[in-house]
């Protein structure tokens, strides 16, 4: 053993820690794959096209990096009596490693390189995690797997938030997973496909548990939520299409230019900023009288119109320009959040279907 040194002591190594074997028997098996079975209560049934099995297997035979898993038959049926017929005379059930023996039984690769643990068969709790969770953890799961593969544990450990502090997620990690299981067969194929967002997945899960939905039902759902995401899609390209409105200082100058050009010409035209001339029969009509006092519900709402200076300009707010359509929308373009635009869009498309449905 080698010596201390000063950089032991500095790292906090210990080399008196002796080296523990964490393996049931402490041996690497290789075992032949006919004594070898994959377990039944795997969730996951997608383990790729024959060709890429092929491919796989073509490098397990020259080289397997990670060993497989297993426990012994007896330890597996312990947990599941009635799967004796099925799994057959075999000595190890695996944990994980389906796919390795998938591609290795594929070119006909004779032996998995395998740990025996027998551990992981403490009660079917133990089992399950172990089975699902090398799946959870991995990014590229196939989503609909993983729905199974997490309500498969809700089985196991009794409820949704069990399974959500095992394995440290919040409450809602579980609840989205499981809703993608109300989903059809075809429904969940758009899924795999990705075809079908996640979120429009769960969204739809909702619907289809809590209303029943046939296939039929949940098919015509995405093709009606298609269409109003084109519509809204469209609208925003629209909007953000449109010309920015023109800013103060450029009307300002604008207006600077054309002063005095001609004492009979047109006046130009206001932007929405501008109020009524003082004096008008609206600005009269809307001023409160002496005797009552003004209240911030009172106050008119308006900004000076052109020629006044710019401090008072700025004292005054503007008024939005409920007249004109094109400004208003202008507006919401530069001034609106993205996510609360998108939801304005939405609500408006909604109200004008609505509109449409009862004339």
């Amino acid at each position: 053993m080698a010596s201390r040194n000063d950089f032991d002591d500095f790292f906090g190594d210990d080399d008196e820690a002796p080296v523990v074997d964490t393996r049931a028997d402490g041996r690497l098996y290789r075992v032949p794959l006919g004594r070898l079975a994959p377990n039944l209560v795997n969730p996951r049934t997608d383990f790729g096209t024959e060709d890429q099995l092929i491919d796989f297997g073509k490098s397990l035979a020259r080289r397997q990096n990670q060993a497989c898993p297993v426990v012994s038959r007896g330890a597996y049926l312990k947990l599941w009596p009635d799967h004796g017929d099925k799994v057959g005379d075999v000595d190890y059930v695996l944990v994980s490693g389906e796919r390795r023996y998938r591609a290795a039984t594929a070119v006909g690769h004779p032996v998995l390189d395998c740990v025996v643990n027998d551990d992981f068969a403490a009660d079917r709790k133990t089992f399950m995690e172990a089975v699902v969770s090398e799946n959870v953890d991995r990014q590229n799961f196939d989503p609909i797997e993983e729905a199974y593969a997490v309500q498969a544990l809700v089985a196991e450990f009794g409820s949704n938030r069990a399974v959500a502090q095992h394995f440290e997620r919040a409450d809602g990690w579980v609840t989205q997973r499981i809703l993608l299981t109300n989903l059809a067969r075809e429904t969940q194929a758009l899924v795999r496909e990705k075809k079908m967002p996640l979120e429009a997945a769960r969204s739809l899960g909702k619907l289809a548990r809590d209303n029943d939905w046939s296939a039929r039902d949940q098919l015509k759902w995405w093709e009606d939520e298609q269409e109003k995401r084109a519509a809204a899609s469209a609208a925003r390209k629209a909007v953000r299409k449109t010309p920015r409105p023109a800013t103060a200082k450029a009307v300002k100058a604008a207006s600077s230019e054309t002063e005095g050009a001609s004492a009979t010409a047109e006046p130009a035209r206001q932007s929405f900023t501008a109020v009524k001339p003082e004096g008008s029969e609206l600005e009269k009509a809307a001023a409160p009288s002496d005797d009552v006092p003004v209240t911030s519900s009172d106050a008119q709402v308006s900004v000076p119109a052109q020629g006044e200076p710019d401090s008072a300009a700025r004292q005054q707010p503007k008024m939005f320009p409920y007249d004109d359509g094109t400004l208003a929308a202008q507006l919401l373009l530069h001034k609106m959040p993205d996510g609360e635009l998108e939801k304005c869009l939405a609500f408006l498309l909604r109200h004008r279907e609505k509109q449409t449905a009862s004339s």
